[in-house]
């Protein structure tokens, strides 16, 4: 069996991944939300929002505005363009989870990583 089940959540310990997360939070702000929207949403602790926040602003995947005194977070052009492809790799790794396609395996992920 593949290490990753359905929605990119490992098999063996049920966590999600941090790009699984990512997306996650893509998906919801997708057309802009509030901060405790998207922790509630997204099952995540406060510390673990302001964390994935940080990051996702400094890689300009989300952007964070003010309307009406409140900030409101929204995916960039590049979130969203990060998120389709995330969609497209894990619909792959799918497919390769369902049947080996073509007898090609997909390298565990831990050789994936970059240094």
């Amino acid at each position: 069996m593949h290490p990753w089940g359905a929605n990119g959540v490992s098999a063996s310990s049920k966590r999600r991944d941090k790009l699984y997360i990512v997306a996650e939070i893509l998906e919801i702000v997708k057309e802009g939300v509030l901060k405790t929207q998207i922790m509630y949403r997204a099952n995540l602790s406060f510390t673990q929002l302001n964390e994935y926040l940080g990051f996702m602003i400094k890689n300009e995947l989300i952007e964070k505005n003010l309307l009406n005194d409140k900030d409101i977070y929204k995916a960039t052009e590049k979130g969203l363009s990060f998120l389709q492809r995330y969609r497209e790799i894990t619909e792959l790794l799918k497919e390769e989870n369902d049947h080996i396609k073509n007898n090609v395996k997909i390298p565990p992920p831990h050789l994936l990583k970059r240094n």
